[in-house]
């Protein structure tokens, strides 16, 4: 859904409440903005209007919130697709084991389309990395060919994924 800003600004006080940074430095949202977040995580698509009908703001004052949070990168509206209905039959999620700089190796993988996600973890890998493929030709390239020829992957280990059961995006709102 694409959001214009609005010239004129909603006299409701809670509009200067979008996003304040807490004690932590992370972004702190008030009610209202997670129930427009909540709304939007279940339809992205859905009117500003109905929008503000669920939590009692204008259409316009929405507006504003959602282009806030939209600018101050706290949510992001996209199109979500299901790998296997546009040709990627193979997911995997990979973890590796990395000797020195886990970040160069991590910044390395960023920059692989197939890499959907790509998280530093403390756990039994320094790496875990989402990979979406073709098929299995193409998981045996990235991996053998791509991820384990970056400096300072020592190894790595892949965990097909044989059906996916639940993916959500409903974060924050919980």
């Amino acid at each position: 859904m694409h959001s214009e800003l609005v010239a004129s600004r909603s006299t409701d006080p809670r509009d200067s409440r979008v996003v304040r940074e807490s004690r932590n430095g992370t972004p702190h949202l008030d009610a209202v903005s997670l129930a427009i977040i909540e709304q939007l995580q279940e339809d992205g698509r859905r009117p500003y209007a109905a929008i503000g009908k669920a939590v009692g703001l204008s259409e316009a004052a929405v507006r504003q919130r959602v282009q806030k949070l939209l600018d101050q990168g706290v949510m992001q509206i996209v199109a979500v697709t299901d790998p296997l209905t546009v040709g990627f039959r193979r997911q995997a999620m990979v973890g590796i084991h990395v000797e020195g700089d886990v970040e160069s190796v991590a910044d390395a993988l960023t920059s692989m389309a197939e890499c959907e996600y790509v998280v530093m973890t403390a756990g039994s890998f320094d790496l875990m990395v989402e990979i979406v493929c073709e098929d299995d030709d193409h998981l045996l390239e990235v991996i053998n060919r791509r991820i384990r020829a970056i400096p300072g992957v020592r190894s790595t280990e892949s965990f097909v994924y044989l059906k996916l059961k639940k993916q959500t995006y409903m974060w924050g709102t919980r």
